[in-house]
């Protein structure tokens, strides 16, 4: 059914398509096509009389523009608002208080896209004005006796990431889905969005938690100037505006710049009067609050000194209303983590010395073809390369005359599990070359081939950039360079051991080093974290991401102290 409407709309776009392109031809054919003119324009403010020259104040003007050879009308009304007006007439509100001039610019399309425009400017009167919503928002003071701010003053605000719904989505408008003034189809857990990548960059971007948002009072005007760090989170729809083509919410390299006038207004969503202050902030030059979703206008709903709650509608979409929760304290995520798993299921002590023990772990063995990294050593089953001695699993890395071998043992069709905390204490290898990694893979990876079974990297070290130890996430378009990955630095990363852990809900997939967490991910039913996985640990050589090798290297050791798994 999906599929054939789909049908029917392409086919509906497409006869519309021909219609305008024979009537463009039967235009050439009876004559040149001729661009609109005789342009008339006429402005009507809102309760002009005698004792109100412009207006009565409410700012709001009746426009009509007439033309030869016209199809539409746009507006752009001089307070970094527009509006497109077929039929050339239109009502605007002008919310900038006191007596201001405007020029609002027609522009006439005719024909074929040909277009001629004129100005006008008008003069009008408005006394609707929020000196408590923009003292809240500038930390500027208002003198009740002058009607005037009494100082340039700035403040600066943040995502509330800590707070569930800083983010939230529901109804647009009265009449979609019962009661509708709220997030009440969806809610951003806290720090939710902390780790967002553009698909089309290796790079991590913390994206809308770095979003720092100021609101300036300057010389009695309200500004605002967004800086988002060069990472805008962007609506699905919206993509394409930052160059995107992908399938879902992403943060892009797409950096704003430059002050925005704000006007205030009164709110028109209709949202019940002791839902909201009542007021919108209407932001010039396409302006937004952190998150792009095409709008430009936000309604206060909730303000104080230090949080404020927004709502806006989708720019192309009116029955979706987006909203936000700032603050003015910087987002920072606690560092203690609390997992809901703590009971022991597996685990392995070595404490047996020896071959690694067989009903736990079996091998990976020879080069097959460089794993798909170029990784250059081969795998064995040696105790050279893997022994179980003094309490600690060795997996040794060793130089043979330029030939390369090491070991990695797997827990596959002998212990696989969906859901729990893994941790795993280490001392890491070091040398140039030197890869170490302890991860997980989907355990239908014959079947559904890598990456769409997953691939969940605890731990990742390279010796060519000692101490800094990486979690990553690979799935379906998240392959090799492009994995959801982060890093943090683990000091002694190669003289001490470090606990390397990853607690894994169907929320999300939360990693930590030493109990501390650097790294979290949303999970959800479409990932493929949902399934059964398995475990590994190897130290691989050179590779895309182990990189060259050091000439003087001969061997080194990744030494487990232990394995441990909690549901």
């Amino acid at each position: 059914m999906k599929n054939s409407k789909l049908t029917f709309i392409l086919a509906s776009i497409l006869s519309l398509t021909i219609l305008f392109v024979s009537c463009e031809d039967e235009n050439r054919a009876f004559g040149d096509i001729t661009a609109p003119t005789n342009i008339e324009i006429t402005a009507e403010v809102m309760g002009v009389d005698e004792s109100n020259p412009n207006g009565d104040g409410s700012g709001f003007v009746k426009f009509t523009a007439k033309s030869d050879n016209a199809i539409t009308y746009g507006f752009e009304f001089g307070d970094g608002l527009n509006e497109v007006a077929p039929s050339g007439e239109t009502i605007h509100r002008f919310s900038q208080p006191g007596l201001n001039t405007y020029t609002v610019v027609v522009t006439v399309s005719g024909v074929a896209g040909i277009s001629t425009n004129k100005a006008i400017d008008v003069e009008v009167f408005s006394s609707f004005d929020d000196p408590i919503s923009k003292s809240m928002l500038t930390g500027a003071v208002y003198d009740d006796a002058s009607g005037m701010f009494t100082e340039n003053k700035s403040k600066t605000w943040y995502w509330s990431a800590s707070e569930p719904g800083h983010l939230g989505l529901g109804p647009a408008t009265e009449g979609i889905d019962g009661d509708w003034w709220y997030a009440k189809w969806y809610v951003a857990q806290p720090f939710e969005k902390e780790s967002l990548l553009d698909p089309e960059s290796t790079e991590n971007s913390q994206c809308i938690y770095t979003d720092a948002l100021t609101f300036s009072m300057v010389d009695g005007e309200l500004m605002y100037e967004l800086n988002s760090n060069g990472g805008t989170y962007f609506n699905v729809a919206y993509v394409d505006v930052a160059g995107g083509s992908a399938s879902e919410d992403y943060c892009y390299d797409y950096p704003v710049s430059g002050a925005k006038t704000v006007a205030v207004s009164p709110a028109s969503s209709g949202v019940p009067l002791e839902e909201t202050t009542d007021t919108a902030l209407n932001f010039s030059d396409d302006g937004f609050m952190g998150y792009y979703i095409g709008a430009s206008t936000y309604e206060i709903l909730s303000i104080t000194e230090n949080r404020m709650v927004v709502r806006a509608i989708q720019g192309n979409n009116a029955v979706l209303a987006w909203y936000h929760i700032f603050t003015t304290q910087k987002p920072v995520q606690s560092l203690d983590f609390e997992s809901q798993y703590t009971q022991e299921v597996w685990a392995d002590e070595f404490d047996v010395d020896g071959a690694p023990d067989p009903l736990k772990w079996n091998y990976n063995l020879g080069n097959n073809g460089g794993w798909g990294n170029e990784e250059v050593q081969f795998y064995t089953d040696e105790a050279d390369n893997v022994l179980v001695e003094d309490g600690y699993l060795k997996i040794t890395a060793i130089n043979d005359g330029g030939d390369y071998t090491s070991a990695r043992i797997k827990t596959e069709d002998l212990f696989e599990f969906t859901y729990g905390r893994v941790e795993v204490r280490a001392k890491l290898p070091e040398g140039g070359g030197t890869w170490p990694a302890i991860w997980m893979l989907g355990e239908d990876y014959a079947t559904n081939i890598w990456p769409a079974c997953g691939e969940i990297d605890i731990m990742e070290h390279v010796g060519n950039n000692q101490d800094v130890v990486h979690s990553s996430l690979h799935y379906t378009n998240f392959s090799a360079g492009n994995a959801i990955t982060k890093s943090t630095t683990v000091d002694g990363a190669s003289d001490d051991f470090h606990n390397y852990t990853v607690d894994w809900s169907p929320e999300q997939i939360v990693f930590l080093v030493d109990d501390v967490v650097y790294h979290t991910i949303p999970n959800t039913n479409e990932l493929p974290f949902n399934d059964d996985f398995f475990i590994i640990l190897n130290v691989a050589m050179g590779g895309k991401f182990g990189g060259v090798i050091d000439a003087g290297f001969i061997e080194s050791t990744m030494e487990v102290d232990y394995v441990r798994v909690y549901q």
